[in-house]
């Protein structure tokens, strides 16, 4: 583990509110504020150096909806804080309108798991640091609008080597199957998709201790997206940063 190591608190937004989904289903939704600037502010000064935020809303429907609060959030939280921005980013303009906005990093998906030459294009056009790919994993497979049981699906490595093979740099990896439910990451899928040595590979889902963090880390990931259980105090960001600070165990 090193200073390196990217610790991603998440702000989901839906309706205006900061809420958390069980396993990516918009009906499994819990809220736990309605003020996502006030959040933001509340990481930051807890001491984070990242932000991960969503836009649910932009995420279902294929376009963004939520830039006036992902500004808000930027302006709020930097420069001190990088803020990255996921959901609905399926057009080079959408993404170049939330890189405007402040945001350090676009984070895309379906659109790039379907089409490969559009990650290449917007890493060609903003440098391979400010874009990344999430890779939502059910069943082994990278699936597109990871709330569908029947979206676009191809397997998870096959995935991130076409898309390093593109020049996509970082990849955010999410076990559908325990995202939002507290019971650890699947260390199995992100020790694979490490192994690939074909890019940065930052866990999402099931994050719920400084034990998970600790095995993340010790796995090789370049970072960890926190969400519920910073939430529910399971865990608090100081604890977060020091656990990935104090080197292997």
């Amino acid at each position: 583990m090193t200073s390196d190591f990217e610790l991603l608190p998440a702000i989901d937004l839906r309706d205006g509110r900061v809420v958390r989904l069980q396993q990516g289903d918009f009906a499994r939704e819990t809220v736990y504020g309605d003020d996502p600037v006030r959040v933001g502010e509340r990481f930051a000064a807890d001491g984070a150096g990242w932000l991960h935020v969503v836009d649910l809303d932009g995420a279902r429907s294929g376009s963004p909806v939520h830039g006036s609060t992902v500004a808000a959030v930027v302006a709020a939280t930097g420069p001190a804080v990088r803020v990255e921005v996921a959901g609905g980013l399926r057009v080079a303009q959408a993404v170049r309108a939330v890189l405007e906005l402040g945001a350090a990093r676009a984070v895309v998906g379906t659109a790039a798991l379907r089409d490969p030459a559009f990650a290449r294009g917007l890493v060609r056009e903003f440098g391979a640091a400010r874009i990344a790919v999430s890779i939502d994993v059910r069943d082994g497979a990278a699936v597109g609008e990871g709330w569908r049981r029947h979206g676009t699906t191809v397997d998870a490595p096959t995935a991130i080597t076409r898309l390093a093979d593109v020049g996509v740099e970082t990849f955010e990896v999410t076990a559908i199957e325990r995202d939002g439910l507290l019971q650890g990451p699947d260390l199995a899928l992100l020790g694979r998709l490490v192994d690939l040595r074909r890019g940065r590979v930052i866990a999402s889902g099931g994050v719920s201790s400084v034990a998970d963090l600790r095995a993340v880390a010790d796995l090789g990931c370049a970072g960890a997206i926190v969400g519920r259980a910073l939430y529910e105090g399971r865990l608090t960001i100081a604890e977060a940063l020091a656990a990935v600070r104090n080197g292997p165990r």
